[in-house]
């Protein structure tokens, strides 16, 4: 019985094991530089979070540089703060003026580097969280592409900037990307949907309930004195008769 349990103990613990060796895999596999935005509709706004992982068993990650789109530039670029680590936002000339909400633009945020302070920079298991405000966000279909470099303190800069194609293997270095979406609709597309006239029904609604009620509650009271005014009629009649 004792040699049964020993074994089926042996069996959970390999099997327990090659599942970690699964899962570190996979987690190996997919350690890469990604962006995640917060809504892809076109012509809005956006919240961008690059995910960065260190990857080196041996140095830190000290510096991350993301470069933006200049055929469908960003003209609004804001920053979140991260504790530890300093931001820039580099303005360019663009290589070519591009219309952006109808007007000629031949400026831009082209890039933003993130330092980190040396009791910051990225250890081994570790990673860290860039977000961007930005906007505005160019035509629904359009694959918005932003090449980063992730540099170590031994030296070494990965570039992050491989294009990703449809039907193919990831490559080993795949540029964070997205694809913009159609433009959100404006709420209340009709008057009828509208905050200010469903609040405008409401109070009719309301009003007129409460017309109906106060009509009510004066007929009430009318049958109630006619029903009284008739008990005691009959009381008076009874009295006389007797």
């Amino acid at each position: 019985m004792k040699t049964s349990i020993r074994r089926t103990l042996k069996s959970l613990t390999a099997t327990a094991a090659a599942a970690g060796l699964v899962v570190l895999g996979a987690t190996a596999a997919s350690a890469h530089v990604t962006v995640n935005p917060d809504d892809t509709g076109a012509n809005g706004y956006s919240h961008l979070t690059f995910n960065v992982p260190n990857e080196s068993p041996t140095a830190k990650t000290s510096k991350l540089e993301v470069t933006l789109p200049t055929d469908t530039p960003f003209t609004s670029v804001s920053v979140k703060p991260v504790e530890g680590w300093s931001a820039q936002v580099i303005t360019s000339d663009l290589p070519k003026p591009v219309t952006v909400a109808g007007a000629t633009v031949t400026k831009a945020p082209t890039s933003v580097v993130w330092t980190a302070d040396e009791a910051h920079q990225l250890g081994q298991n570790q990673y860290q969280a860039f977000s961007l405000s930005v906007g505005r966000l160019p035509a629904a279909g359009t694959t918005v592409t932003l090449k980063a470099a992730q540099t170590y303190t031994d030296g070494t800069v990965v570039n992050w900037d491989e294009a990703t194609a449809e039907g193919q293997p990831e490559p080993k270095h795949p540029a964070p990307s997205f694809v913009t979406t159609a433009e959100d609709s404006p709420a209340g597309a009709s008057p009828e949907a509208t905050p200010a006239a469903a609040t405008q029904t409401s109070d009719t609604s309301s009003d007129a309930s409460s017309v109906w009620g106060i009509v009510l509650g004066a007929g009430g009271l009318v049958l109630g004195a006619a029903a009284l005014g008739l008990v005691l009629a009959g009381r008076r009649s009874r009295t006389a008769a007797n």
